[in-house]
């Protein structure tokens, strides 16, 4: 009954900062939206996509992302998701893509464990709703749930990048019957499938993603998340990861 009254009472409070108030304040609404640019991990993993994020994880922008992922603040979806459209919008402007391509949103998909202790898949909503925002726009665009867990994998905190992606390795598959390369020729041609995921930390998830989708006869042309964890030295994201909770 506690955990309940709090939860209600913590909806009228900024997920970022703790003012009371909108779901997210105006100044954490503008620290999410941030400088959507090229934030790829250092160094990227072979087979990594192009990859786009809104915002650095860290201060009010990491607060929100963890509230929304691990404490079931889902009133924050509807501003990061819209934090993946123009994040996805400004990369296809910079890459010269065709502008009014079909889109084809792959979100990274959870473990079942993940989902059943979270109580929601934290991507999978945003790429929905990333969707639908996009639609609203004129834009073609479809959320394909086209991914799934193939076996299970260590927790990834506190690994380095070498052991993430030895964790991850043949990780993911492509689900039957979701045949994203014929989503991708849905509409005019040049379809462009993009992988979606709310953090990118050493790139070993969406390389993964982006590997499976490829042995399926699909290419993926961007990655796009909500946030990038800064560089850092190994042992400073070791730190960081640790206090996180398993994809």
């Amino acid at each position: 009954m506690l955990t309940a009254l709090l939860d209600l009472i913590s909806l009228h409070r900024c997920a970022g900062c703790d003012r009371p108030g909108a779901a997210v304040c105006g100044p954490c609404a503008a620290d999410l939206r941030g400088d959507p640019v090229p934030r790829p991990p250092g160094p990227p993993p072979p087979g990594l996509p192009d990859c786009w994020s809104a915002a650095c994880y860290e201060g009010p922008v990491r607060r929100v992302l963890l509230a929304y992922k691990e404490r079931g603040r889902t009133a924050t979806a509807p501003l990061l998701a819209s934090c993946l459209v123009s994040t996805l919008l400004a990369a296809l402007a910079a890459r010269g893509l065709p502008p009014r391509a079909p889109l084809v949103l792959v979100p990274v998909p959870s473990a079942r464990r993940s989902v059943r202790r979270r109580g929601h898949d934290p991507v999978r909503r945003l790429a929905a709703l990333a969707a639908r925002t996009l639609r609203a726009r004129g834009r073609s665009a479809a959320a394909v749930l086209a991914l799934a867990q193939a076996r299970r994998v260590r927790d990834q905190a506190g690994l380095s990048a070498p052991e993430r992606a030895a964790n991850l390795g043949g990780a993911l598959r492509v689900l039957p019957g979701r045949n994203v390369a014929q989503r991708r020729s849905q509409g005019p041609p040049g379809g462009v499938v993009v992988l979606l995921d709310d953090v990118v930390t050493t790139g070993a998830t969406l390389a993964e993603a982006a590997r499976a989708l490829r042995a399926a006869g699909v290419e993926v042309a961007l990655a796009v998340t909500v946030a990038a964890t800064p560089r850092r030295t190994r042992h400073a994201r070791i730190r960081e990861n640790s206090e996180e909770y398993a994809r």
